[in-house]
């Protein structure tokens, strides 16, 4: 796997790297060679957060995890994504999908170690019209409607993009890549 490193507010050590090759590298089993991992420490206050990316083919596996300790968020971190990986792993064997950025062992394990995951069980189905709207007024309806996110049509683009309410009382825009 290839590491890409990066720090907000902190000084990655050596130690740190090699703390992020030890944990997160107990994960290379389940990826292929080429697979690149984006990693990011920031620290805020007494607040020391890790950031793990691994995008994949029509997927990203992502987690994050805040301590009064960075080498305890990276310990944690590590346990959130293999849990991830499992439930992932359930859902590309019941739907037979792509997976290509997986090593072929991946599939092979021993299916006893898997917890008892829930079945994904949608609830509701909504349908609605979307008229076409920049950024900006589709942030205005999500608050008008009370929803921490909503799904709008871009004006300039002519695309499904997603607005979502982000800690510290921002705002993030999801755009599709292609």
């Amino acid at each position: 796997m290839r590491y890409i490193i990066s720090g907000k507010n902190i000084d990655v050590t050596e130690g740190l790297k090699s703390a992020i090759y030890e944990k997160i590298g107990k994960l290379e089993k389940y990826f292929n060679p080429e697979t690149e991992i984006h990693v990011t420490l920031s620290v805020e206050r007494d607040r020391q957060k890790i950031e793990v990316t691994i995008p994949m083919k029509g997927n990203i596996v992502r987690a994050e995890q805040v301590s009064s300790d960075m080498y305890a968020s990276i310990d944690l971190v590590e346990e959130v994504i293999e849990r991830q990986l499992k439930k992932y792993k359930n859902k590309l064997i019941d739907m037979k999908q792509s997976s290509a950025n997986f090593n072929p062992s991946f599939f092979e394990e021993d299916e006893s170690d898997v917890s008892d995951e829930e079945e994904i069980n949608i609830t509701r189905v909504k349908r609605f019209a979307m008229k076409p709207m920049d950024a900006e007024e589709a942030c205005v309806q999500m608050e008008l409607l009370g929803h921490s996110f909503y799904v709008f049509r871009n004006a300039e683009t002519d695309e499904v993009n997603v607005v979502y309410k982000r800690k510290g009382n921002s705002y993030g825009l999801i755009e599709p890549e292609f």
